[in-house]
């Protein structure tokens, strides 16, 4: 697919870290499709950027297995595994878990409007059936969980096995239902009230059907 022209790059972010963070959105989102041929003048030139830090970045989706590099030949985006589901949500529902638990002790009332934001935009896709949103919100969601327990070694854990995720929930066209929205607010009210048990079960629930739904 066309990479997209009309990129607006975040503040605060350094070069390499923009590039990855886009690119990767690429690839998950399946703008850039499954064997790809990825040209880092072209990336470069679309994020407003110079090729070094592309081609760091590139280097960074080589070790999650998002990208394939073959030095002197291509860059090309890797084909989804077969099977893939089943090896990478069941680790990533305990993460999830432990995310939801920590959150409990460390939400602030900010973090608890924000996640309720999100969740009621999620609802609101879902209803007028923009599944593409609504996986989208859902990634918002659960991502700022994860901001919440301001660990990088869990965040960076997450991430990684979440992006796959999402790449196939994209490829599949997953559609998230209304169940879905009512365990976002049972969440949302475990960490109101600081109940962690509580919310790592229904966050562990929550990935755990799609577990049983998908794999």
């Amino acid at each position: 697919m066309p990479i997209p022209q009309n990129y607006s790059a975040p503040v605060k972010l350094s070069a390499k870290d923009r590039a990855y963070n886009q690119i990767q959105e690429w690839i998950v989102d399946g703008t850039l499709v499954p064997n790809e041929k990825i040209n880092d003048a072209q990336l470069a030139n679309a994020l407003g950027i110079s090729r070094t830090p592309v081609r760091e970045a590139l280097q960074l989706l080589a070790l999650q297995g998002l990208v394939a590099m073959k030095p002197g030949v291509s860059t090309y985006v890797t084909e989804l595994e077969d099977g893939a589901m089943g090896k990478i949500l069941p680790p990533l529902s305990v993460l999830q878990a432990l995310a939801a638990q920590t959150a409990a002790d460390m939400a602030d009332e900010n973090d608890i409007k924000e996640l309720q934001s999100y969740n009621k935009v999620f609802e609101k896709a879902i209803k007028n059936k923009d599944y593409f949103a609504a996986l989208k919100q859902d990634e918002h969601f659960h991502g700022k969980i994860v901001k919440i327990c301001d660990n990088a070694y869990l965040e960076s854990s997450i991430n990684v096995l979440q992006a796959h995720v999402r790449r196939l929930f994209f490829k599949n066209e997953i559609i998230l239902s209304e169940e879905s929205v009512l365990e976002h607010k049972q969440i949302i009210e475990a960490i109101k009230n600081k109940d962690a048990k509580k919310a790592g079960d229904i966050a562990k629930s929550n990935w755990e059907r799609s577990v049983d739904n998908y794999c």
